[in-house]
């Protein structure tokens, strides 16, 4: 077996391998190149996996049969195809098999979820024999010591948040760790719960709750017996292959053992449907500031139709918890959702009505740079309501600090004082301070949640100019959105 590689030397790896692939004339910028070496170090690491669980199951069946193993194809260098040889087999042979790959049907089956992966993807390498020293780059990666998936895994990410440089367009706004590990750790999903994304984008959600529950896992178990009482715990949708290739990689990477990751939009199902198939747990930031296609929002009942993404989304997360006794959320929008009326105002109705919508945590400016500036929210809700009243915390900004950038983005330990005031006692002993104010539901302005607090002065001289120019962005979308609305009410009339 390969020797473990220190960071230093994966890293080197890494480096060697981006510099091949500038060589490319085929591959334009790292929207190209993390793709193709993504779907590359996948082969290799279900390759490496396998071989460990054959040695140590006899029964175990592979996904991948030859030729079409990493080791028949690729991991030997002395008889390995090479130039157009190689082109031809990875074009012609080995990317059709795998995208025609059909499994049991049960759910999290390794077969399919390499079929699903593989249906989009292509080699967008151009030459052979560049191809032939990436794939020598990606043998040196061994995925056999748990010491190495736990590096590789760091470093991959590593990479995902480099090619949130490129993402934004439709409202999709990679979140940030801190968001993600406070998000999760605020809803704490046990073992055994199902937890799920909708919009699982590259995994980050399903990645670090996977990593909550073994944690909190029986300490009499050993890590095997843990993670296979986790089996099939994780749930999500991504509609978009680039991210779901990404996000297989990364929970392949962290050992999640079957995941149910669905190539498919999470919205198009009817509310009964997505009751049905509920859930514990949903965690997610689901595009925001988009349109979904006509079609999606026919599936949802006549008074909440729209094609805004996040209020379709924020319906089909109710609906996901409405069964489980134990049915909790945690959901990022932006502003606008706060403020909206018309059909927003209907829907957080329905939401204050049927769940107890308990946290808002607003976020400062800056907290999804260099995506947007516009002001997002996590809402908390979980089954059982009315909502009686809502707690809101607003989280400040760091002394002499503006906004959060992309030098300077938000950390965790800067949500220690929200985590702290969240309190692990049910949340019976939460206390008002200068972030954070109580305010009864009767007490709201046509369901208008876009509040600040009473507690802090709201001196205008001395607040940051981002944040001004972002709150008089947020009125300007209101009034656009009354305006709208007057249009079509009165195109309806005539």
């Amino acid at each position: 077996m390969p020797a473990a590689k220190p960071t230093a030397s994966l890293s080197a790896v890494i480096k060697r391998a981006r510099d091949v692939m500038r060589k490319d004339a085929g591959l334009n910028g790292d929207a190209d190149r993390i793709p193709q070496f993504a779907w590359l170090l996948f082969l290799k690491a279900l390759d490496d996996l396998d071989e460990s669980r054959e040695v140590t199951d006899p029964e175990y069946r592979p996904a991948l049969a030859s030729p079409y193993r990493w080791r028949d194809w690729a991991a030997d260098s002395t008889t390995r195809r090479s130039g157009d040889a190689l082109l031809t087999f990875v074009n012609q042979n080995l990317l059709p098999h795998l995208a025609g790959l059909t499994g049991s049907g049960a759910a999290g089956d390794t077969r399919e979820t390499v079929a699903a992966i593989f249906r989009d993807t292509r080699n967008r390498m151009l030459s052979g024999y560049l191809l032939a020293d990436l794939v020598d780059e990606v043998n040196k990666v061994s995925f056999v010591s748990a010491d190495d998936v736990h590096t590789m895994a760091h470093l991959y990410e590593s990479m995902l948040r480099e090619m949130r440089d490129a993402a934004g367009d439709a409202g999709e706004f990679y979140t940030p760790r801190p968001v993600i590990r406070f998000m999760v750790n605020m809803l704490d999903p046990r073992p055994g719960e199902v937890v799920m994304d909708p919009a699982a984008g590259t995994g980050g959600f399903l990645v670090e709750a996977w990593d909550h529950m073994v944690r909190a896992a029986d300490a009499s178990e050993t890590p095997a017996q843990q993670r296979a009482a986790l089996r099939g715990t994780l749930r999500g949708f991504e509609k978009k292959p680039m991210p779901y290739l990404l996000g297989q990689m990364n929970l392949l990477l962290h050992e999640v053992d079957s995941p149910r990751i669905t190539r498919g939009n999470a919205l198009t199902f009817s509310a009964a449907d997505q009751r049905r198939d509920g859930v514990d747990v949903v965690l997610t930031n689901p595009p925001f500031g988009g349109e979904e296609e006509v079609g999606v929002k026919d599936y949802f009942k006549t008074d909440y139709r729209t094609a805004e993404t996040s209020w379709l989304f924020l319906l089909s997360v109710m609906e996901r918890i409405a069964k489980s006794k134990t049915g909790r959320a945690a959901i990022v929008v932006p502003n606008a959702v706060l403020f909206d009326e018309g059909i927003g105002a209907r829907i957080k109705a329905r939401l204050l009505e049927e769940f107890n919508l308990h946290t808002i945590v607003r976020l400062p400016i800056g907290t999804f740079s260099p995506y947007t500036l516009i002001s997002t929210n996590i809402l908390f809700f979980e089954r059982g309501g009315p909502t009686r009243s809502i707690w809101f915390y607003e989280h400040p900004l760091p002394q002499r600090r503006r906004s959060y950038t992309k030098t300077k983005p938000l950390r965790y330990e800067e949500l220690a004082d929200c985590e702290a005031w969240w309190g692990s006692d049910g949340r019976v002993h939460r206390v008002e301070t200068s972030n954070a104010w109580n305010v009864p539901v009767t007490d709201l302005n046509n369901f208008d949640l876009d509040l600040h607090s009473p507690n802090r002065p709201d001196d205008l001289a001395h607040r940051p100019p981002v944040e001004l120019i972002a709150e008089l962005i947020d009125t300007e979308t209101q009034i656009l959105g009354l305006l709208e609305r007057m249009q079509a009410e009165m195109a309806g009339r005539q």
